[in-house]
């Protein structure tokens, strides 16, 4: 790790600022090699912080080829409204097509989302992380009490560092509600995914994504015919092993 940057001190110190202090951080220590995740939901408020402190902020996202039509449209949507490129990252077709051939392209109720995540979700960010020096996603404590709840604002990101080379993550959003994102959303209108008007919540791929009802946790939209207090897919796979 480098000596230069002390993640326990400056995790405690900035731990009750502001996303935009948290993301002027990020840009300080590590300018252009600071990438931003896009997931095509309320991550939209992550991108617009970042872009309004570095107008030239470098954005990826996720391409699993099983989204919503409307994620698909609203990626493109704040390509255009911030006039920014976003890097798509889509999965391996050496590795994606054994899997539909043997399996079919509904595995995933049978025998768990682990392996179609792997291939559609994790390996293509772990190529891309692979190339980078940070990272900023748009995880919230106050999205799974199972898996995020102690969430950092700045960390090593122990899922996907190499032994010789650390990778840091920030979570600027870490310490805002889903009321205090929507609020923002609202007050500056910015574009936002039309899923989430019709009760989805947490919005992943269209086979594993469902609405939520009244009183229903966000994540139980999510692989519903799983285990309640493992709704993740890898992404972030450190909020496991932090809790194992």
């Amino acid at each position: 790790m480098n000596p230069a940057i002390d993640v326990a001190t400056l995790a405690s110190t900035y731990a009750g600022k502001s996303p935009q202090e948290i993301l002027k951080l990020a840009f300080e220590l590590f300018g252009d090699d600071l990438w931003i995740s896009f997931s095509g939901a309320e991550d939209v408020v992550l991108v617009d912080m970042a872009w309004k402190l570095n107008k030239q902020v470098k954005v990826f996202t996720l391409d699993t080829g099983r989204l919503h039509p409307e994620t698909y449209r609203f990626i493109d949507q704040v390509r255009t409204h911030y006039g920014i490129a976003i890097e798509v990252l889509s999965p391996d077709p050496v590795k994606l097509e054994p899997m539909v051939r043997e399996k079919g392209l509904f595995s995933f109720y049978k025998d768990g989302h682990g392996e179609c995540c792997g291939i559609r979700k994790i390996a293509p960010l772990k190529r891309k992380l692979s190339t980078v020096k940070a990272w900023a996603s748009g995880q919230r404590r106050d999205q799974s009490p199972g898996t995020r709840s102690q969430v950092a604002v700045f960390e090593v990101d122990t899922a996907f560092s190499a032994p010789d080379r650390p990778l840091y993550k920030f979570n600027p959003l870490a310490q805002m509600s889903s009321e205090e994102v929507w609020a923002y959303i609202r007050m500056l209108e910015l574009p936002y995914n039309s899923l989430h008007d019709r009760g989805f919540v947490s919005i992943g791929c269209e086979p594993c994504t469902r609405p939520v009802l009244p009183n229903q946790h966000e994540r139980e939209g999510r692989w519903w015919w799983e285990e309640a207090t493992q709704k993740e897919c890898g992404l972030h796979a450190g909020n496991l092993i932090a809790k194992g």
